[in-house]
């Protein structure tokens, strides 16, 4: 195993995604010295995939680390922050959490005792430590960090197999919406889209076989293409009265969905004015049948 000045690591956190890195870490060579959870059953889920001592106190993990992952929910990061803080050792040492949205001041409390701070966040989703372990590879990561913590994130990230993208303390909270659009919107929207397949006689199952490969092929086109040159459908080409037949339809069958429906309308009325499908005067009107549909279910 080569040499690296963070070879040994503590992880506070022993969920799904502080496994998923402390089996990565381990795998690229380093070590997992140390791992911290109130939960006896978490820690044991996470030993098989980790190795390193179990340890409740986090306090206690962090001895011998070089540096020390935070992976605990971001509600929780601070007040584990100010636990390890405690440590004399501490001093010197890289504390790193992983939040999407927190910035470097949810680790004040460890900067003030000595050690360099960052924040390393997976661009990516998960649904299981084994999915994760799978999907962190080849993925971005959001660097947030103080000078000294720079490099060795950047190449902890290299080591993971991710591509590390930096982001300022100010742009994270837009940087993690943008996240959140990309995969949990993603997610609910394709919700809705079951619920309409109900609505019409189809299960879940006959609804994924059915739409997924049209998610596939807009994923593809974008890819390719861009968002705005992959956009085709009723509202590119300026088709009013289909418009107003989907507005109906689910203002009698699923009105839950209406404000949506034409919300996203809007949107998508604007990229088509951007892809040059759509000009002044059919968005003027393709808008006042949306906002007329918003209107109409706003004052219900």
């Amino acid at each position: 195993m080569k040499k690296r000045p963070l070879n040994n690591f503590a992880i506070i956190g022993a969920g799904m995604v502080g496994t998923a890195i402390g089996f990565l870490l381990k795998k690229a060579g380093y070590k997992v010295i140390a791992i911290a959870d109130k939960s006896p059953a978490a820690l044991k889920r996470a030993l098989p995939y980790t190795g390193g001592k179990a340890f409740r106190n986090p306090r206690e993990a962090v001895q011998e680390a070089d540096c020390i992952l935070i992976t605990t929910p971001d509600d929780a990061i601070s007040s584990a922050c100010q636990k390890i803080a405690l440590c004399p050792a501490i001093k010197g040492k890289f504390v790193f959490h992983m939040s999407g949205t927190g910035g470097l001041d949810l680790l004040e409390s460890a900067k003030k005792a000595g050690a360099a701070v960052a924040s390393i966040h997976p661009l990516q989703s998960f649904s299981s430590i084994d999915q994760a372990i799978q999907n962190i590879p080849g993925s971005y990561f959001g660097i947030t960090a103080d000078k000294k913590a720079q490099k060795p994130a950047k190449n902890i990230i290299h080591d993971l197999g991710g591509i590390p993208l930096f982001i300022s303390s100010d742009q994270k909270p837009l940087y993690h919406a943008a996240a959140c659009f990309a995969s949990n919107y993603l997610v609910s929207l394709m919700n809705v889209v079951e619920s309409i397949c109900q609505a019409i006689g189809l299960n879940e199952k006959d609804a994924k076989t059915a739409y997924l490969p049209l998610v596939y092929g807009s994923l593809k086109n974008i890819e390719k293409s861009g968002s705005i040159l992959s956009l085709t459908g009723p509202i590119a080409r300026g088709d009013f009265g289909t418009i107003k037949k989907h507005i109906t339809s689910i203002n009698e069958k699923l009105p839950q969905y209406s404000s949506l429906y034409s919300s996203l309308g809007l949107i998508t009325v604007k990229v088509a004015q951007q892809k040059g499908t759509l000009n002044a005067r059919q968005a003027k009107t393709m808008n006042a049948i949306l906002k007329g549909a918003i209107n109409h279910e706003q004052s219900k």
